[in-house]
C-alpha cells in the first residue's frame, strides 16, 4: 500500500528537483528519501525518476503520480483543519520578516500564534525584502511578511498592510521654510532604505531632477539604525510614520510637509504553494487578522481560506 509520507516525499523530490532539496524541506537525511522513492517505485513497478549527474526529473509516470500526490496531500490537510483544534496543530515554521513589521506588530502576532497553537515553534530571521524573497523562492524560510506582492508562478500573496512614508527630522533641526521642494531635499541629507529595495529606488527617482546633483542618500538595511541616525540628527529620514509615532507625539521627531508624494510600503504575508502547507496557511491568515486588528480566526473561517486557496 502506498503511504502519504512515501508521497509527500515523491512530491518534494519532484517540486525541487533534487533528494538533498526534499531532505532538507522534509528536516529527513538524503538516504531516507532515497529509501523512500526506491519503496514506492517498487511498489508501484515504475521508474518515476530520471536520475542525471545534477538533476531528477519525472518520468511520464512520474508527472501521472504528482497529480494524485498533489491532491491526496491537499485533501488530508483540509481533514486536519476540518476535524482538529487549532491547538493541535505543530511543527516548526520558518518565517522572514520585513523589518517594518517588527516595529509594528510582529509582537501582537507572536503572541497570538503562542495561544491558538502553543506546541508551533517560530524560527524567525528578520532581513530585507529582496533578500526574503530569495530565501523564500530557494525554500530556506516557509513564509515572509515583506514588501510584495512577489510575482513568481510558486507562491501566493496575502495583502497585509499599507505604510505611508513620511520625511521625518529631528524637532530642532534646523531646515529651510516648508513645504520642502525637490530641490531643497536635493541640498539635504536624506537617510532611506538600502539601495536595492523599493522604496530606495523610488526614492531616487523622486529626487533626481536634470539640472541638479545627485541626491545624497544615505543607505542602511536596518530600520533602527535609520530612525537612530535621524534622533542624532544626521539628516532626514524617509521612513513608516506608524514606526515613530512615538517619537513624533513625545515631540522629538517632527514630520517635515514637503511638496513631493512619498510612496507607500505595501506588505504581503508569502509563502510557496505547497499541498501540504497547511500550517503555513493558517498563519499566513492570522498574520492578515493580527495587521488589520481583527480578532483571532475560527476554524470555521480558517477551513474557507484553504478552500479558497485552492
Amino acid at each position: 500500500m502506498v503511504d502519504l509520507r512515501s508521497l509527500e516525499v515523491f512530491y518534494w523530490v519532484a517540486r525541487l528537483g533534487s533528494f538533498r532539496g526534499a531532505s532538507e524541506r522534509l528536516h529527513t537525511t538524503q538516504p531516507a528519501v532515497s529509501q523512500r522513492i526506491a519503496g514506492l517505485e517498487a511498489h508501484l513497478g515504475v521508474r518515476l525518476f530520471d536520475r542525471g549527474s545534477r538533476a531528477v526529473t519525472l518520468t511520464a509516470k512520474g508527472r501521472e503520480l504528482l497529480d494524485y500526490a498533489d491532491r491526496m496531500l491537499r485533501l488530508r490537510a483540509e481533514m486536519l483543519v476540518a476535524v482538529s483544534e487549532p491547538s493541535g496543530q505543530s511543527g516548526v515554521l520558518r518565517l522572514g520578516v520585513s523589518e517594518t513589521i517588527v516595529h509594528t506588530w510582529l509582537s501582537a502576532f507572536i503572541e497570538r500564534v503562542h495561544t491558538l497553537y502553543p506546541a508551533v515553534t517560530l524560527e524567525i530571521d528578520v532581513d530585507v525584502s529582496p533578500v526574503l524573497r530569495d530565501a523564500l523562492v530557494d525554500n530556506r524560510i516557509d513564509l515572509a511578511f515583506l514588501l510584495g506582492p512577489v510575482s513568481h508562478p510558486h507562491v501566493v500573496n496575502y495583502d497585509l498592510a499599507r505604510y505611508p512614508l513620511a520625511l521625518v527630522a529631528r524637532s530642532d533641526l534646523p531646515l529651510p521654510p516648508e513645504p520642502l521642494d525637490v530641490e531643497d531635499l536635493n541640498r539635504l541629507r536624506i537617510i532611506t532604505y538600502p539601495r536595492t529595495t523599493r522604496p530606495h529606488i523610488a526614492v531616487r527617482e523622486m529626487l533626481t531632477r536634470r539640472g541638479l546633483p545627485p541626491p545624497r542618500l544615505f543607505s542602511t538595511a536596518s530600520l533602527s539604525t535609520m530612525v537612530r541616525m535621524t534622533l542624532d540628527g544626521i539628516g532626514l529620514g524617509i521612513i513608516p510614520a506608524a514606526v515613530v509615532s512615538r517619537e513624533v507625539r513625545d515631540g522629538v521627531l517632527r514630520i517635515v510637509d514637503c511638496t513631493v508624494t512619498l510612496p507607500e510600503l505595501a506588505f504581503t504575508a508569502t509563502h510557496a504553494v505547497s499541498p501540504d502547507a497547511n500550517l503555513t496557511r493558517l498563519l499566513a491568515n492570522l498574520a492578515v487578522e493580527t495587521a488589520r486588528g481583527g480578532d483571532a480566526c475560527d476554524k470555521e473561517r480558517l477551513s474557507l481560506a484553504i478552500r479558497d486557496y485552492d
